[in-house]
């Protein structure tokens, strides 16, 4: 490909669109000795937005495109007007070519350009009516077709198919995507008054995505100033609408007289004289009869993957204009297609004196909420596809769905390179797939959340990190965070003055960003304790609440929670609880649906088959050629994942229902002999979020009494390894919830009760904690330890039996006084 046919080998241009060289005011290579032609006059009927906000014959749009700009554009005749015919002084060696009707076409150039517009309004008629899709058959009469049928008002072009067509009409769209995006929504305008034999109702725009390149934030360069790009990356943060003129209304003071003057550059030229009274200086600005139209600013950050090492996350402000307006939220991963723009910046406000440094921003063509490697978002509701390639898809997905093994086959799919751990996948499975949001609004019951929380906690490199970067690469919205390097406002909210408007805005954290998606913090044992304080609203309301600097709001955080935490010991204690071992709050475990333990046990056998998967992972001939046959590659679960999300929405039947509740008695009926909890109705909720997530993984309209089976697996599975009590072998929910088991709480008062006795019997009120123990252990014949000695010491103290003096109960040796006799 020569330099001219490169995208980026185009005429030099300045931010203000005037081209770069010898000679700034031509933008044509004309002959020193021969002056160029003077720019052709412009008519009503000429086929661009010269200023005229009526439409033409020619289609030209009654509502200038804020994504283009609204500077005004001039055609320039390349036809000498001496009639000489050197081609060398035109600049082009095909001054006249004749049309298809046989006639002449004058050959005009959209003044700083290459452009002629008949000829790039006849190349792009010519790919609308003969690019076929897939099928076979013309893909954008299609589109166009179902855009007629929405009542939508803009048009999806795929430069792709562009690129694929005409290679010389893809390089002058990205060249000049101000004057040809014009042209082909002139050109689209003219195809549906053909095709529907009417005038479209509101104005139709094409926007062009999926260029070829895709260009990083850090490769911006001047070069591409005025040129079509794509780049990608995580929005942070809208503002809300801004007023954008459009038309400015004028009023002479003298006589009353009106004007309406069209915006040029961004600027609204006053008017210096009154037309009718010839009074100057006498016009003045009407603002509430001034024309506007929708704006947004949205500031875009490169994603962590596309981050360099060492260095921070590049910004990119951006603009949004009309239908694009609230298209996107903070959180979405976009690939953003626009037009790099440099505006200048003034010193002083009120002054034309200007900045020798540009400021650079993006015009908005199109949004596409898709990335590699994630849940691919490609049915964007603001996008409008081929509808018989949409069906094909989710005919293939609906197919694999009916396969009998389906639940095997996704638990395969999930983190195949992770040996074995199948219950702990099952239950990040039903965590991706996720619950059901109900709303009661009509019996005022409030909302359910449908989101599911996995904590992963157990022995060091037992691969629980893997699992939160497979998950949160799967999410569509997802967050990967470390408990030390996470701060409460980093999670929630923060308050921050923006560099634009000089305001107090806020600024989303890492929990309302990926509201709708997965969460992952590791190292969570390590998380400061008013980090984790902001977590238990955030896991059960699913809010945010804020009340900083005068901005009180409560943002959405629908957001599950994959979390994994190590044990305080560096290695997991069987001999103790959960709650000892990771040090948790029990109000914040509670809230989790599932919790896993993994520990890494020793065994011959199972080392000798981890040992062999994990060899085969860098030299797949070692343990011999594995059979992926039947295995569902990662672009497919995510497919899969992203349509039962998005479309399926299961019901409780009524045979699940007396399933789900024989299920929660059963699991309540476990403790009842011995006086512990073994279910709560947290439990039951979690229950039902599983067994709907179940249900979504068959596509299944109902949930029906195998997947409320798998539920209470799920279920039972978590509570026998998180909520047995390490001294009874016995599930007690206590441990989780409240940090003590029944046995522990029986324990400790039938110990209290023997201190109270033996300080009765003795004469002296006062005696020391080693020779209390000394005592009880020769009085009951028993080892006594000394952590239940000072949990007993505790409750004494609340109960006023005893006093504890000397630095209190938590000294080495403090003094513990009997306080029966002032009570009597």
């Amino acid at each position: 490909m020569s330099s001219g046919d490169s995208p980026r080998g185009r005429v030099g241009r300045s931010p203000g669109g005037a081209p770069l060289g010898s000679d700034a005011s031509s933008p044509l290579p004309y002959q020193a000795s021969s002056s160029p032609a003077p720019p052709r006059s412009v008519t009503a009927s000429s086929p661009l937005p010269f200023g005229s906000s009526q439409a033409t014959p020619h289609g030209t749009p009654t509502r200038s495109r804020g994504d283009l700009g609204g500077r005004r554009l001039r055609e320039v005749d390349l036809v000498q007007s001496s009639g000489s015919d050197d081609p060398s002084r035109t600049g082009s060696t095909d001054a006249i070519q004749p049309t298809s009707d046989g006639g002449a076409l004058h050959r005009t150039m959209i003044w700083g350009t290459t452009v002629n517009v008949q000829d790039t309004m006849a190349k792009f008629t010519r790919f609308f009516s003969n690019f076929l899709n897939e099928q076979g058959q013309p893909k954008y009469p299609r589109l166009l077709t179902l855009t007629h049928e929405s009542g939508e008002s803009h048009l999806d072009l795929d430069c792709n198919d562009l690129l694929e067509s005409d290679r010389s009409l893809y390089h002058q769209l990205v060249r000049y995507p101000q004057e040809v995006i014009t042209i082909f929504d002139m050109a689209i305008a003219d195809r549906y008054e053909s095709m529907f034999h009417e005038a479209p109702t509101v104005p139709l725009q094409v926007r062009t995505y999926n260029l070829a390149q895709v260009t990083s934030m850090r490769q911006l360069n001047p070069e591409d100033i005025d040129q079509l790009v794509a780049i990608r990356g995580m929005v942070i943060r809208t503002s809300p609408i801004i007023p954008d003129p459009k038309e400015g209304f004028f009023q002479c003071a003298m006589c009353k007289f009106t004007a309406v003057v069209p915006i040029d550059n961004g600027r609204i030229i006053e008017p210096t004289t009154c037309t009718r009274c010839t009074a100057t200086r006498s016009m003045t600005l009407v603002h509430n009869r001034c024309r506007f139209a929708d704006k947004q600013m949205i500031k875009l950050q490169e994603t962590p993957e596309n981050v360099p090492d060492g260095q921070t996350p590049q910004t990119v402000l951006a603009y949004a204009f009309d239908e694009l307006v609230d298209n996107v939220q903070p959180g979405d991963r976009v690939e953003l297609t626009g037009i790099y723009r440099a505006t200048t910046l003034r010193l002083v406000a009120r002054q034309r004196t200007v900045k020798s440094v540009f400021k650079t921003h993006i015009d908005v063509i199109h949004f596409k909420k898709t990335s590699s490697s994630r849940l691919k978002r490609d049915d964007d509701a603001d996008q409008i596809l081929d509808p018989a390639v949409e069906a094909a898809k989710a005919d293939k997905l609906k197919e694999l769905s009916q396969m009998p093994d389906i639940y095997d086959r996704l638990v395969r799919a999930l983190a195949p390179n992770i040996f074995e751990f199948d219950d702990v996948k099952r239950g990040v499975l039903c965590q991706l797939f996720g619950g059901v949001h109900k709303q009661f609004s009509d019996t005022a019951s409030g909302r359910c959340r449908g989101e599911i929380h996995v904590l992963l906690c157990g022995d060091p490199g037992t691969s629980k990190s893997q699992l939160l970067q497979y998950a949160v690469n799967l999410a569509s919205r997802g967050i990967y965070t470390s408990g030390r390097g996470s701060s409460s406002v980093g999670l929630t909210a923060y308050v921050t003055k923006d560099p634009e408007t000089k305001q107090i805005v806020l600024e989303s954290g890492a929990l309302v960003l990926c509201d709708g998606g997965v969460c992952c913090i590791d190292e969570f044992d390590k998380m400061g304790d008013s980090t984790r304080s902001v977590l238990h609203e955030v896991m059960e309301q699913q809010t945010v609440s804020v009340a900083k600097a005068g901005i009180i709001c409560s943002l959405n955080a629908r957001t599950s929670i994959l979390a994994a935490a190590n044990p305080q010991e560096s290695k997991w204690n069987p001999q103790i609880s959960i709650v000892d071992n990771i040090q948790l709050p029990p109000a914040l475990l509670s809230r989790f649906d599932l919790i896993y333990l993994i520990l890494d046990s020793p065994d011959r056998n199972k080392d000798r088959r981890l040992a062999r998967h994990m060899v085969s992972l860098y030299y797949p001939d070692a343990a011999g050629p594995a059979s992926r046959d039947g295995v569902i590659d990662r672009e497919t679960l995510a497919a899969y994942i992203s349509y039962a999300r998005k479309n399926i929405h299961p019901v409780l039947t009524d045979e699940a229902s007396h399933d789900l509740i024989a299920a929660y008695v059963e699991m309540r009926k476990l403790g009842t002999g011995r006086g512990t909890v073994t279910a709560t109705p947290r439990q039951l909720e979690s229950l039902i979020r599983l067994a709907e997530a179940h249900a979504r993984m068959r596509f299944a309209k109902n949930v029906e009494a195998s997947d409320v089976s798998e539920a209470v697996s799920l279920v039972r599975a978590a509570l026998q390894q998180a909520a047995t009590d390490p001294r009874t072998g016995l599930v007690d929910l206590d441990l989780i919830t409240t940090g003590q088991s029944a046995a522990a709480r029986r324990r400790i008062g039938d110990l209290g009760k023997a201190i109270a006795e033996l300080l009765g019997k003795r004469k002296a009120r006062t005696v020391t904690l080693n020779v209390l123990q000394k005592e009880l252990s020769e009085a009951t014949g028993t080892s006594i330890l000394s952590e239940d000695l000072r949990a007993a010491l505790d409750q004494l103290v609340t109960d006023e039996v005893v006093s504890v003096t000397g630095a209190g109960a938590r000294a080495p040796n403090p003094t513990i006084k009997f306080l029966a006799a002032v009570q009597e």
